[in-house]
């Protein structure tokens, strides 16, 4: 069978019994259960109710030497949640000018009958924590004004707060207050066991913690809002990422440590740790999937820096985009192949018997990838036919959920764009490149060997120096990409990213870094 990293960093595969849901174990085998588009905040957000509950356990980014299973019990915080989001009368109770006692009276009788998916609905706790009602309107209001996706969070029980530190922090659930998994899709507890197997997790740890503690008046101000916290007893579990250790593991916490080190001040670190987070969970899949389908050349990134008409750089971004979205898709069919051209399948093909044949290949995909739905074939006894029809559904499957990760992320992300033309391209935003500098800019950097460290690292390709080691050389044209660097040169400098000295070189600037 196909390996495509050294056998010592593979997990083995969890007890099949947890994934009775699951038709077939393929896209799982290649990048763990389960890679799915998320957007990157609800990413960040369910990676937290994960290292909350570890922090609290005192096990934070520690799998204790043990890669499977992934257990944990998120807290549901449900009166803070009912107070912040299931509390429409509220704003009409301020409109009636009542006094505290009545406006308490009314609410709290509200409250009693319309608060949902507590084990104790009493909210009587709060008439002693604040002087005045209008004291806790304004308190609630101000808060609701920190919700994080708000716009497309529709129900008020996966509406959630900025995360401000460890009281701000929970799961997502349904209306019926059982867990779900639209908003949450485990791709966030993926993000955290990348982190716990990243190279530099024992430096990161203390920041993490740190963040959770949450020492800042935000946080602090939701103890005000609830009751002594009730430990959830539900468990979510059965998390799977295949390999112990990778590059893109190891990229990731290193530029969340570089991040956590540059002190930034209030809560600025968090959009650049979920711009990052979800660029990583990109790259990591990118990379995963070459590996498996044998593809030798590193993962890049051509970027356009939008100019006015239509450039050489542009169309070779949108070409480059396509190559690399056919990549996940492309690992799907080689792993496929790669059982197709096991011993066992060939060996199943000398028996003498087609029946027995079918049989034995069917038995070799119910082995391999647990698919025990095989009945739903129903053509001949040809295993190439039936292989041909599980590449079908495989690939169905996968341009549903996990072959969305690449454009939908990079999208998100500001990484990926159809400004200008109809088609997706790599176009970086500003926001995207000052997260970029601020994890890989120490103070200062000359802007070519920032071009290059883009490059090393990441796979971004900019200017004509990075570009001819990843364009053909009977295609390749360097003056479009020199003037692409130039146009990103100028876009720096009135970020205030960038600066030109008097000995002629233009460093990129990270104005919260330390030499």
């Amino acid at each position: 069978m196909l390996l495509p990293t050294p056998a010592d960093t593979l997990v083995a595969r969890p007890p099949k019994g947890h994934y009775t849901k699951i038709d077939f174990w393929i896209d799982e085998q290649i990048w763990g259960h389960r890679i799915y588009p998320q957007t990157p905040w609800l990413m960040f957000l369910e990676c937290l109710t994960v290292a909350e509950y570890f922090a609290r356990k005192g096990t934070l980014l520690n799998e204790q030497g043990s890669f499977y299973p992934l257990v944990f019990y998120p807290l549901r915080r449900m009166h803070l949640r009912n107070i912040l989001w299931n509390n429409d009368i509220i704003k009409t109770l301020e409109d009636d000018k009542l006094d505290s006692n009545s406006s308490w009276a009314k609410w709290l009788a509200w409250m009693q009958e319309n608060a949902r998916n507590l084990t104790v609905n009493d909210f009587s706790y709060l008439k002693g924590r604040f002087e005045r009602f209008s004291d806790f309107a304004f308190l609630v209001g101000m808060l609701r004004d920190a919700s994080v996706e708000s716009e497309s969070n529709k129900r008020w029980t996966s509406r959630f707060l900025f995360p401000f530190g460890a009281n701000a922090i929970y799961e997502d659930l349904g209306l019926d207050g059982k867990h779900d998994y639209t908003n949450f899709t485990r791709t966030g507890e993926l993000l955290y066991l990348m982190l716990c197997r990243s190279s530099v997790v024992n430096e990161l740890r203390p920041y993490l913690l740190d963040y959770l503690r949450g020492d800042n008046e935000w946080n602090q101000l939701l103890t005000v809002l609830e009751p002594e916290i009730e430990e959830s007893k539900s468990e979510r579990a059965h998390s799977y990422l295949p390999y112990s250790q990778h590059p893109c593991f190891n990229a990731l916490g290193e530029d969340w440590l570089h991040l956590f080190q540059l002190g930034l001040p209030n809560f600025d670190v968090l959009s650049h740790l979920v711009t990052l987070s979800a660029f990583h969970v990109l790259l990591y899949q990118l990379k995963v999937a070459a590996e498996w389908a044998n593809k030798s050349e590193p993962i890049t990134f051509l970027c356009e820096v939008v100019a006015p008409k239509k450039t050489l750089v542009r169309e070779v971004s949108i070409i480059n985009f396509q190559e690399n979205n056919s990549l996940s898709g492309e690992a799907i069919q080689t792993y496929l192949t790669s059982i197709k051209e096991s011993d066992a399948w060939q060996l199943a093909l000398l028996l003498p018997s087609p029946a027995d044949i079918f049989a034995v290949c069917q038995t070799i995909l119910q082995r391999e990838i647990w698919w025990d739905n095989v009945g739903d074939y129903d053509r001949s006894l040809d295993p190439d036919d039936l292989l041909e029809f599980l590449r079908d559904k495989a690939q169905l499957r996968h341009q549903q959920h996990a072959g969305e990760v690449h454009r939908s992320l990079g999208r998100l992300i500001g990484l990926v764009s159809r400004r200008g033309t109809n088609k997706y391209r790599y176009a970086p935003t500003d926001s995207f490149l000052k997260t970029l500098i601020f994890a890989t800019v120490p103070l200062r950097m000359e802007l070519k060997e920032f071009f290059q460290l883009l490059f090393e690292r990441y796979g971004l390709v900019f200017s004509e120096r990075e570009a001819v080691n990843v364009i053909a050389e009977d295609e390749f044209d360097p003056k479009p990409f020199a003037a692409n660097a130039a146009r990103l040169e100028l876009r720096l400098a009135s970020l205030g990213l960038l600066r030109r000295l008097s000995d002629g070189c233009a460093y990129v600037i990270n104005p919260h870094g330390h030499a």
